[in-house]
This record gives C-alpha cells, structure tokens and sequence, in this order.
C-alpha cells in the first residue's frame, strides 16, 4: 500500500527527506510546500518529482492534498504550529529533532496527539545505526547492570550562518543525538543533571560551544557527556566516543568501527580475567532517515510504537533543556520539577 506525504520544509535538510522519499516505494509525495515562496517549486524540479502540490500555505496544502501522513522538516521554531495543525486534523505526523523550541511546546504536542489518537514521532536519525543497536543488545545480554556511561563530542564544525550566533549550540543543535543515543543504550531515563556551559578563546562561537554535564539516570546510572564544537582535529565520530561498565565487564565504541568489549571470565586477583571480544553488528540495517521512515511505515501500517514516538522522545528533549537551565543557574536540576 502506497501512502501519500506531504513534505514541508524545502531546505537542505528537507531536499534530503525528498531525495530519499523519492525512491521509497511505500510513499508517494502528494505535496511539498515551504514558507519561501517557489523553494517548494524547485525542489520538485531538480527531484524530477510530477503531480505535486506546492506552495507556502500549510493549511490549504492540508485541504488539496489529503495526506497520510506530514514529515515536518521545519525550523524547530515551526514545529509546534506544523504538527499540532496535522494532529488536530486527524494526520500522522513524523517530524525532524528536535521536537520543538521549548519544553511548554512540545508538551503541548504531546497532547495533540493524545487527544486527536494520532501518532506523532519525532526522526531521532542517529538512532538508526546497526553498531549502536549490536552494542545495545550486547549491553542488554552481556554486561550486565549498567554502573556507567560515557560519551565523548568533539569537532570543530565550521559551520557559518545561524548556529554561530547561538546561545547553546552545542547542546540544543548537536547534544540531543547524543543524549537520544545515552538513554538507547542505558534504556534508562534522566532524573536530574548539573551541567556547565563554556567557551574557549579562539572559539568561532557567540554561544557556548562546549559542554559538560553528569546526568543522574533511573536505576542509579551515572551518564558523563564531554562536548566541544569548537576542537579542531582529532574529531570524534558524529555519534561520539563511548564506554559503557557494567557489573560483568565493558565496552567501546569509537563510533566508526565495531564496538569491542572485554567482559569477565572470571573474578579474583589485582584484575579479573577478561575476554576481548567484538561485537559484529546486522549488515542489512536500514539507517538514517531512512530507518526512520521505514519505522514510522511500519507503525502505520501495523499499530506498533517506533522510535522517536513522542512520549518516549520528549525525555531526551527534557535532557538537552535541563542541562541548559543546570548550565545557566549553575544548579543541579531535577527533571520531575522541570
């Protein structure tokens, strides 16, 4: 069964979305629209994409195409409007991360959808990683009960244009990969961060380009992150550096390569013996954006709940603007009184 999209946002990352639908056979794009007018227009030119409804009225684009579902890859500004005006319509709706500007809008969102009984799940892209998804299920049989997690950020990210001039752009544009990965792996959820923001001299950054932050997790995990977009050379990966400890051993990932772990054998003397071993991971995973649009199809078509639902993605959002508000009253904050 073919479902048809309506796409709104026709920027870089929109044309990304489009180029991929395009080849998705499940999806046929009904409608692509953005606040600039004709930028839909073109996109749809250069994607050699026919029959498609384009303009900058969201509303109306409702109306004439008759969509199943909305991906929202607006400004984050923008979400709140976007997805509330598709769920109260009775319209699915997948939307790109993060979920809104401020946690008031995306608890709003939330309730849209609860109250309209309309999915709404936000693309947590990074997600979709068959490494991340091999180390979690060797944490999950493996390691046994998680004492610890770290991750690592470091890149100099040139980038130009709106992330220079803001406040915290390392923590609201990039944290929430990480912090979205954190809470996958642990499968545990934040209780409360303290958190600090800075900014080295030679950073090319008005905001605080580097960060780091202790998170108290459920089940008395500790999770560290490092952070810096401003480091230049000896870049982590875009999905970090980690090291996980659990009671039967620990594991690495680099994010590039297969994870590897070094797991108990048995217990006694200074150390205890361990067995190095490398965790090899599914070849044919769907990634990306990509994974993402493959399980929000899925749960369209079947009832099931994805990654990224709302429910469960608002605890990674409440992690990146709790570490904020930690970072701007130099307090430890509490995420029940958030």
């Amino acid at each position: 069964m073919t479902l048809k999209a309506l796409l709104v946002g026709a920027g870089g990352m929109g044309r990304a979305w489009g180029k991929m639908m395009r080849y998705c056979t499940d999806v046929h794009i009904g409608g692509w629209i953005d606040v600039q007018p004709d930028l839909a227009a073109q996109a749809t030119d250069e994607l050699k994409l026919s029959n498609v409804h384009t303009g900058t009225d969201f509303e109306q684009a409702l109306v004439e195409v008759q969509p199943d579902f909305v991906v929202d890859v607006t400004t984050p500004e923008a979400h709140h409007d976007v997805t509330i005006a598709a769920l109260v319509a009775g319209i699915p709706v997948l939307g790109e991360k993060p979920m809104a500007d401020s946690m008031e809008h995306a608890r709003a969102m939330v309730s849209a959808s609860e109250q309209a009984n309309v999915l709404y799940m936000v693309s947590q892209s990074r997600r979709y990683n068959a490494q991340l998804h091999a180390l979690r299920r060797f944490i999950d049989t493996r390691i046994g009960r998680l004492g610890v997690l770290n991750s690592d950020f470091y890149i100099g990210a040139h980038f130009g244009g709106f992330r220079d001039k803001m406040l915290s752009p390392l923590i609201l544009d990039m944290a929430i990969h990480t912090f979205d990965a954190a809470r996958f792996l642990s499968n545990a959820d934040p209780v409360a961060v303290y958190c600090e923001e800075f900014n080295p001299s030679w950073s090319w950054y008005k905001g605080d380009a580097c960060a780091t932050a202790i998170f108290e997790m459920t089940d008395g995990l500790r999770y560290t992150y490092c952070g810096s977009w401003c480091s230049e050379g000896a870049h982590t990966s875009w999905d970090g550096e980690w090291r996980a400890v659990g009671s039967y051993g620990s594991v690495l990932w680099d994010g590039h390569t297969a994870p590897c772990a070094d797991v108990v054998q048995q217990r006694g003397g200074f150390y205890s013996e361990t067995e190095s071993q490398t965790i090899e991971s599914d070849q044919d995973f769907v990634s990306g954006i990509e994974g993402a649009l493959h399980d929000f199809l899925h749960a369209l078509k079947t009832g099931s709940t994805p990654m990224g639902e709302c429910h469960d993605n608002i605890k990674s959002l409440a992690m990146v603007f709790g570490a904020i508000e930690s970072a701007q009253t130099k307090q430890r904050v509490v995420f029940s009184e958030l």
